[in-house]
């Protein structure tokens, strides 16, 4: 296949700086690389584009490599950011380092990693302002978007001498690694070009066959950021986000970002894309688009067992059966539910109104009189109860179900 057309027909491609050289790179299975940030231990739904399109550029015949800034993360990327970002230290950045990396080995296990740190914190100041500062101009610098954006508001030299940094990255891997092409988010545009333009400088414009390609960032039909809850950012790593949130936040899509979503973030070809969204408009209730979108990312992200244990507890919660599962798995599908702590000597009226189950106790007392609201499975009759006198599982915890699928959590303090 064709990449520039694999791209452009899933609606990805954004902008690419030379086709012919590009296409050389491909046919010569050439390296391309992607840069991932280490600002925290996970990574975040964000950043499935670029892991899935490292696959993608596999497919193709292109040697994938993941770089994760363990030198350039100390300084952080400004472009198109309202403010610097607050350094990390080197304990925090290390850690971040790791987990990163763990997440990308097990999603995308047969690409080759790096980490920038390697070889830019071998090199000392004097030798990065003569052999990497020198080949840029100031004027040029000042004419990218990323930068010009952030002088009006504050950029300091440190962040100023990011993007020279990214493009010693790519001329590192162009050198060692046979990395021809650089992939990344439509704001990384300034940041790639940067790298091209230092190549030309160092081997001579005839002789350089560097090439980039930016993609469309992942953002809804309504233009609001994709990857974003009440609760925060839709994580990779289950311990932030558990493999249940994870696959209802794709199952809870809306229609109309689905098609996109489809594409973007899945490895179905043209057909069977088209196939899902034809069967999905013959009968919109069984929500065939999101139930496709959310069992390939978990998959994907969470493996095979992920995905099971997603499934599970979802069908569970769907039953109004969550006491059926097994502990491990119910630990699990309890921590997405509503909870708060109370102390044992609490009246179980006063517990509820905490957990908000309800708003009042005579809206309470409402819903006991029509035995609507059930504490692990057992009918609450008893408005007077204290919650030390109900039987709790694993001693500290109660599963509060109201109506049909409303649960709430309780844990002893």
């Amino acid at each position: 296949m064709n990449i520039l057309k694999e791209l452009e027909w899933r609606g990805l491609l954004k902008q690419f700086t030379n086709e012919a050289k590009i296409e050389f790179a491909q046919k010569n299975g050439k390296g391309v690389y992607c840069g991932f940030d280490p600002t925290a231990d996970s990574l975040h739904v964000g950043h499935l584009i670029q892991i899935i399109n490292l696959l993608r550029f596999q497919k193709a015949g292109f040697k994938p490599i993941a770089v994760v800034g363990g030198a350039t993360g100390m300084i952080g990327d400004p472009s198109f950011k309202k403010d610097e970002r607050a350094f990390l230290t080197n304990e925090q950045l290390e850690i971040n380092v790791k987990g990163i990396n763990a997440q990308l080995k097990k999603m995308i296990s047969k690409v080759e990693f790096e980490n920038n740190a390697n070889w830019l914190k071998p090199m000392t100041l004097i030798e990065f302002l003569r052999d990497v500062g020198k080949s840029f101009n100031l004027s040029y610098l000042l004419a990218k978007e990323s930068i010009a954006t952030r002088v009006e508001t504050g950029l300091s030299v440190t962040e100023f001498s990011y993007t020279m940094l990214q493009a010693y990255d790519f001329y590192h891997l162009y050198k060692n690694n046979d990395c021809y092409l650089q992939i990344g988010g439509s704001d990384q545009w300034g940041n790639i070009t940067s790298g091209i333009d230092y190549i030309s400088s160092k081997l001579g414009k005839e002789n350089s066959h560097a090439a980039g390609i930016t993609m469309n960032l992942l953002t809804k039909k309504d233009g609001t950021k994709f990857g974003k809850t009440e609760s925060g950012a839709v994580w990779l790593d289950a311990s932030k986000t558990s493999e249940y949130d994870f696959y209802q936040f794709f199952f809870n899509q809306d229609d109309n970002d689905c098609e996109m979503l489809l594409k973007f973030l899945t490895d179905f070809d043209e057909k069977k894309i088209n196939q899902i969204i034809d069967d999905h408009k013959k009968e919109p209730s069984k929500r065939i688009m999101q139930i496709n979108l959310a069992e390939w990312t978990t998959k994907f992200v969470h493996g095979e067992a992920g995905l099971k244990k997603a499934q599970e507890i979802s069908k569970a919660f769907f039953n109004g059966e969550i006491l059926s599962l097994q502990t491990d798995v119910l630990k699990s599908a309890i921590s997405s539910l509503p909870s708060c702590e109370i102390d044992k000597k609490t009246n179980i009226l006063d517990s509820l109104i905490k957990v908000g189950v309800g708003t009042s106790k005579r809206e309470l007392r409402e819903f006991i009189a029509q035995k609507a609201i059930t504490i692990n499975n057992e009918i609450l009759k008893d408005e007077n109860i204290f919650i030390e006198n109900i039987q709790a599982i694993d001693k500290i915890f109660y599963v509060i179900k109201r109506g049909k699928r409303k649960y709430y959590v309780i844990i002893i303090k």
